[in-house]
């Protein structure tokens, strides 16, 4: 393998080069005379706004999507992938922002569709576990993918890829659910990746990531390429002018001014259905209306649970232990809990935040159907439409209209549809998971100014977050999960990233069993010097 790459890199040859590539939709121009070229070793950004057919291009490399027009030639010669198989014969991988798993398989199962005959489960499984631990990605090969939260999913799209050997990995937003210890461990092994010869293309919103990594980059915008730079002779703000055209501007805050509790967390312990699950053990947390209220966390320590008794998705047995502004919840169904005034966006877009084959109005009517579009039995469409084209509009949702399909926008335009959706329902409670992951830059600090908007206004907020430096921008207070137990919350202004990442071990005073040594643990422990 690595003789292949060293005699490639030693023939001059790009290793991939794009030349005026044009991808038309019947809604949208994707890409218009794109031209991209990396060469062996290289770590290539690709910056751009949601929107600005950054996967389409990635995809029509993958073989996943064909272009209407240009070439795309492989180590000097003219090619054209015919599907993934044929990319992954070649040499390329890609770790997808939307994850391409089946959820009733095993992760084993899941990464033995993606490698060449039929490799045996069990010899499979122990290299996932060496590979996983190896690069810090630690996950299970023998659990169940729907049972997994999308950070340990992005884990196994990272590791179906590494264990392939790749000579072009492609990246789409790899690190947008991962710990800060886990993103330093995949750094370390892209890096080697690169020495060894492997190209890099890598897709991500998190521009300081960018500047630490990737040695060139290609800006587009609108689908096309307007420009190009060394991240390392950039700043985080220099790029962002490149992608957007314009500074970005810093959330204002405020003081918080909390009044009475709204969401109220009482005593809750819940065994998990899933046998490799987390069980939730005596959680206590108030949050008031007028603040918000973030909760860290390593991915797989509770996250899932939480949030799902919290919503209604997963029944408790007593009524008390979730309370909704005033009203004992525990036994409430999702839909008698937003009768209340609590709104939800999950971590998970297309299958829990949207129908991926429903158009964007017809998502809308799912959770917000309560604003009165629904009558005597009957829908009022003309008012649905217009509180998705608001939506659209108010969010600037790059897509064909309220017609199209949830599975035809780009990651970021999906969330920022789903985060207006429910912002835009006036909720008392909002409970929010992962609320900027996929998202560009611009519109990261958009969303998140709409969220600390909405707390000024007076809603009590919960935001369940893997990024730290989210957390510590738009929270008033800040608790830690950490095996199924949950932290006091600690004001924002009497704590610091060191002391949360401790934290996040488990390692707070009185956490009790929380406090026990295992090896997410340690990922953790460290976390805070990342």
């Amino acid at each position: 393998m690595t003789n292949r790459i060293e005699t490639s890199h030693s023939s001059g040859h790009p290793r991939i080069e794009l030349r005026n590539i044009t991808k038309i939709y019947p809604a949208v121009v994707a890409n218009k005379d794109v031209s991209l070229t990396a060469m062996p070793g290289e770590i290539h950004a690709v910056l751009g706004e949601n929107g600005a057919g950054k996967s389409t291009l990635m995809k029509i490399i993958y073989g996943v999507v064909k272009p209407d027009a240009g070439e795309v030639c492989w180590e000097g010669k003219p090619v054209t992938v015919v599907n993934p198989a044929h990319a992954r014969d070649l040499g390329i991988g890609m770790v997808f922002q939307h994850f391409s798993l089946f959820e009733t398989i095993t992760v084993a199962e899941n990464v033995a569709l993606a490698l060449p005959g039929k490799p045996e489960l069990n010899e499979l499984s122990r290299r996932i576990t060496e590979v996983s631990e190896k690069y810090g990605l630690p996950v299970d090969p023998r659990r169940l993918v729907h049972s997994l939260s999308v950070g340990e999913r992005q884990r196994v799209e990272i590791i179906r890829c590494l264990l392939v050997n790749p000579r072009l990995l492609i990246m789409d937003e790899p690190t947008s659910v991962l710990t800060p210890q886990a993103v330093r461990k995949l750094f370390e092994t892209l890096r080697q990746l690169s020495v060894e010869g492997c190209t890099i293309l890598y897709i991500s919103h998190k521009l300081d990531e960018i500047q630490e990594l990737c040695n060139s980059a290609t800006v587009l915008r609108g689908g096309q390429v307007t420009g190009h730079c060394d991240p390392r002779q950039e700043t985080p703000a220099s790029m962002a002018r490149m992608m957007i055209g314009k500074d970005l501007p810093h959330p204002q805050r405020g003081a918080p001014k909390p009044g009475e509790p709204r969401l109220v967390i009482a005593g809750l312990s819940h065994e998990s259905p899933d046998p490799f699950g987390t069980d939730l053990k005596d959680m206590h947390l108030t949050v008031h209306s007028g603040e918000i209220v973030g909760v860290a966390g390593v991915s797989g320590n509770g996250q899932q649970e939480l949030l799902a008794a919290i919503s209604g998705e997963e029944p408790i047995g007593e009524k008390h232990p979730v309370i909704i502004c005033g009203v004992e919840a525990g036994r409430m169904d999702p839909g008698e809990r937003r009768q209340l005034g609590m709104c939800f966006v999950p971590e998970e877009r297309l299958g829990r935040g949207a129908v991926p084959r429903m158009s964007l109005a017809d998502n809308a009517l799912l959770t917000a159907h309560r604003r009165g579009f629904v009558k005597s039995g009957l829908i009022k469409f003309a008012e649905v439409k217009a509180f998705a084209d608001n939506c659209i509009k108010d969010y600037n949702v790059k897509c064909g209209g309220s017609h199209s399909e949830a599975k035809s926008l780009s990651g970021g335009n999906l969330q920022k549809f789903i985060v207006g959706r429910e912002l835009m329902q006036n909720p008392k409670v909002l409970v929010v998971s992962q609320p900027t992951w996929g998202v560009d830059v611009g519109a990261a600090a958009f969303i998140r100014q709409r969220i600390i908007d909405l707390r000024n206004e007076g809603v009590a907020i919960l935001v369940v977050s893997e990024e730290l430096d989210e957390l510590f921008e738009i929270s008033d207070r800040l608790a830690v999960i950490a095996k199924g137990r949950l932290s006091p919350a600690k004001p924002i202004q009497e704590t610091n990233v060191e002391e949360i990442g401790v934290w996040m071990s488990g390692m707070w005073p009185d956490a009790g069993d929380a406090a026990h040594y295992s090896p997410a643990s340690e990922e953790a422990k460290n976390a805070a010097q990342a």
